[in-house]
Parts: C-alpha cells; sequence; structure tokens
C-alpha cells in the first residue's frame, strides 16, 4: 500500500472495476503497448459491483425480446432502438469471442450461456401489438428466426410453466428467438483483469477510492485517491483518466469540473428480484421472458422471468422491483445523492422530477410493496406461484441520468447509456445503465474513437 503523500505516475487511469474498464483497458492494452495502465476499484475484488451476477438480470440486450425498444407510435412500430442495439450486441459478443482467442478471457463458456428469448403478453390490444411487432422485425436480417405463435400447444412448448394455471382460451401471444443469451458481465470482467494482472505494464489497486480530481497546468490529470485504512492517501497523475465507476461516476465526474459535465444529475434507485429456491421449478424453465410494462409505467418496470447460470448453476429470477436509497452504489454511501447536488444541476433534477410524476408515484409504490404483493405480481406472469418457493434479494444499483433539456429548458431522464468526452479528449466518463453490459465493446470503441481519433 502506498504510503501518504506520495505520487504516482500513469498514462492511463481507469476509476472502476467492472466490465467497461475492462473492456477500455483491453483496447488500451492493445493500442498503446508497453503504456503504464492504471485500475482503481474501490471494492476488494473486481467486477463486485454492478457487473457482479447477482446484480444484474444477465440478459445479452440484443433488442429479441425487450418491447420497450419497439415502441408504437402514431400505428407504426419503431424498431431504431431494436435495431441498434442488436448491433451493438453482436459487435461485443464478437469481441468477446475475440478475447477468448487471444487468451484473454481464459474459458467462455463460464461467461456465455444459449438461452431462448422471448416477449410474452396477454389481452387483446398487446397481442395484436406484439404481432405486429414480430411481423416487422422479421424481415430484418438480426430477427429472421424470430417465431411467433398464439395457440396454447406452441406456448406451452415454449414456456411450460408459465402456462401452468392459464386457460387455453386466454388471449395470450409469445415471440422466441432460439439464438439468445445470459450473460455473467462479471465473468468476463473478472477474467480479463485476470490477464491483466499479470502484464507488467497494468496495474490494479483494489479496496481504494478517487475523490478528488484536478486537471494540472500541463493538461494531465491529478487524482485524490484513500485506502480503507486512515491516513492511507496520496496522488496518481496521468495523461488519460477514464470514470466508469457506476452509479459512482457521477460525484468524481463532477469534481473534473469539466464543462461538459455541467448540468448533470443523478437519481438513485435499488433493485430487488424474487429468487426461486425449488429446483424442481427451476428446471421447468428455459428462457428470458420479457412482457410489457403496464401503461403509463417506466420502462424499468418490465417485468421478465429470468433462467440465469451463474457459476455453473442455474438459477430463477423474477423482477425487478425498485427501490429508494440515497446511495449510488449498492457498496456506497447515503450521502452520495446529497452530494451530487450542486447548483449547475439543481435545475435539471427539479426539472426532471416535476416532468416525470408517474416515476415518483411508481417507485413511492414500489417501495411500499410487502412480499405478497411481489408475489402478486409474478403470479401475472406465473399463475401457479407459491410463497415457499420464492426469496426477496437485493440485487444491484443503478443510478437515473438526468440531464439539461436543452429544448424545453429544465432537465429530462436520460434512460441508456451516456458518454462524456471533454473537448480535450484528456478525460472520459460513463454514465447511465441498460444495455451498458450488453453493448460494452460498442460503448467503449466510441470512447477510444472520441479520445484517440481510433481503436
Amino acid at each position: 500500500m502506498a504510503k501518504k503523500n506520495v505520487i504516482k505516475h500513469a498514462n492511463f487511469v481507469l476509476v472502476g472495476g467492472g466490465i467497461m474498464s475492462a473492456t477500455l483497458a483491453i483496447l488500451l492494452y492493445e493500442k498503446f503497448p508497453g503504456k503504464k495502465i492504471t485500475i482503481i476499484e474501490k471494492l476488494p475484488k473486481m467486477a463486485e459491483e454492478s457487473s457482479e451476477a447477482w446484480n444484474n438480470a444477465g440478459t445479452g440486450h440484443a433488442g429479441n425480446c425487450e418491447l420497450n425498444y419497439t415502441p408504437e407510435v402514431n400505428g407504426e412500430i419503431n424498431i431504431d432502438k431494436a435495431i441498434k442495439t442488436a448491433t451493438q450486441f453482436y459487435d461485443t459478443l464478437s469481441f468477446w469471442k475475440d478475447c477468448a482467442q487471444k487468451g484473454y478471457i481464459q474459458n467462455i463458456d463460464k461467461c456465455l450461456s444459449p438461452i431462448p428469448h422471448i416477449s410474452f403478453v396477454t389481452g387483446e390490444q398487446n397481442v395484436a401489438f406484439l404481432k405486429k411487432r414480430w411481423e416487422v422485425l422479421k424481415e430484418t436480417d438480426f430477427f429472421k428466426g424470430m417465431q411467433y405463435a398464439t395457440d396454447y400447444a406452441t406456448l406451452k412448448e415454449w414456456i411450460p410453466l408459465m402456462m401452468d394455471g392459464r386457460s387455453s382460451k386466454e388471449k395470450m401471444a409469445a415471440t422466441y428467438y432460439k439464438d439468445g443469451y445470459d450473460v455473467n458481465f462479471g465473468e468476463i470482467a473478472d477474467q480479463i483483469f485476470r490477464f491483466l494482472r499479470k502484464q507488467d505494464n497494468v496495474e490494479l489497486i483494489n479496496n481504494c477510492e478517487a475523490y478528488d480530481a484536478d486537471q494540472t497546468d500541463s493538461s494531465r490529470w491529478m487524482l485524490s485517491v484513500k485506502g480503507q485504512q486512515v491516513g492511507k492517501q496520496w496522488k496518481i497523475v496521468s495523461d488519460y483518466l477514464f470514470i466508469g465507476a457506476g452509479g459512482g461516476a457521477l460525484n468524481l465526474l463532477e469534481k473534473s469540473d469539466i464543462s461538459e459535465a455541467r448540468g448533470y444529475g443523478g437519481f438513485p434507485i435499488s433493485g430487488l428480484w424474487l429468487r426461486c429456491t425449488n429446483p424442481k421449478i427451476i428446471e421447468q424453465h428455459a428462457a428470458k421472458v420479457y412482457g410489457k410494462a403496464k401503461k403509463g409505467s417506466p420502462p424499468m418496470s418490465v417485468p421478465h422471468m429470468d433462467t440465469r447460470v451463474i457459476n455453473g448453476r442455474k438459477e430463477l429470477l423474477f423482477g425487478p422491483y425498485a427501490g429508494f436509497t440515497t446511495k449510488f452504489l449498492k457498496h456506497g454511501s447515503i450521502f452520495d445523492l446529497p452530494l451530487s447536488i450542486e447548483f449547475d444541476n439543481i435545475g435539471s433534477l427539479l426539472g426532471a422530477g416535476y416532468k416525470n410524476l408517474p416515476l415518483v408515484g411508481y417507485l413511492i409504490k414500489q417501495v411500499s410493496l410487502k412480499f405478497d404483493d411481489r408475489m402478486e405480481m409474478l403470479r401475472e406472469f406465473y399463475p401457479e406461484a407459491k410463497d415457499e418457493d420464492w426469496k426477496v434479494v437485493v440485487a444491484g444499483q443503478r443510478v437515473q441520468i438526468i440531464k439539461r433539456d436543452k429544448e424545453n429548458g429544465g432537465g429530462k431522464l436520460q434512460f441508456g447509456t451516456e458518454v462524456i468526452v471533454s473537448n480535450d479528449k484528456t478525460i472520459a466518463a460513463l454514465l447511465g445503465a441498460s444495455p451498458g453490459a450488453s453493448t460494452s465493446y460498442s460503448v467503449m470503441k466510441d470512447v477510444m474513437e472520441r479520445s484517440f481519433g481510433t481503436v
């Protein structure tokens, strides 16, 4: 551990030990051989926060089953986001396979598990929407293999668990895409970091927190870092700084005082799952099944029942259920939210809150849910679900990004992943969430191109 007032040097410093930093580190390692790369992680191990398997749904988001990626606008299905996400996911999938060939990922089978992606809806209006969506998607290259069905027998074959207790006369439909994936993002990151740790020009520092960032007269970055033990703090000087610390990125980005970060705010939302504890039930489901968010509900409320493969073991989760905390990270501080409020973003925060009252109402309802309420929501998916077969588990923490609304004033919610790069290209930051990890290579390729003009 470094002593107090010691100054370290690196060509590149990456804050955050998740899949995004792992991806960027590999790109820098290849593009700038021999240059010093330092990666700082607050927790004892890499990839224990947002990338950790239990802290996310593990869906390889490719637009196959996510109905909010294909909104109906004026009677037409808009598939732009589905196409964009599919493009980014398959680019990222190709990158992971390339990493495996090069030895950066040592066991890709622990990272990727083939699993069908299914969309499931009930009710005449939703069935009509799903058919219209399928008819548009199946004509594109990415989704040619997608199937559509409304008959009970086919649905029973695709999702037997969810058909138990349903009448064959119920109005329902599903689309089925065979070649989907469950992805253990934490395992991918961990394996990449294991490779990087062995390289002479790469330094991984755990149990340390970057708490301030100042630009020097020479346009380099002076990062202030502290360890767990009192008095253990030092500085790191680097030519380039990447802030990819999940929910923790916003506070450090604000400390940098770059103009591109002004007006950004964040609203933390915690996640909960129902986890199945009955192996017999788990074995009856083999898909990621996404439903449709209820009218007026935010995109994050889309219900889904997911087969997961974690450490070689099959699991079954249903959710997500939202909660509220002032922490920006699962292992964060209750002061994260209040400390993120500054003069230049308070207008964005207040404006976004006023314009998104349904989201506020949704969160209030979610926080007040009891176990019985959560089970009732599950039974809309799986009618025969029994209380004794499920338990509540805490998932990861996401920070909903709020940015200035240049057109209408105030602030607006920014869904998805937001990349910020300074005008002098010496610092970049990543804010936001889904489909982030699924498109990690595509996002980091964007960071490389904007920062260095090339990948």
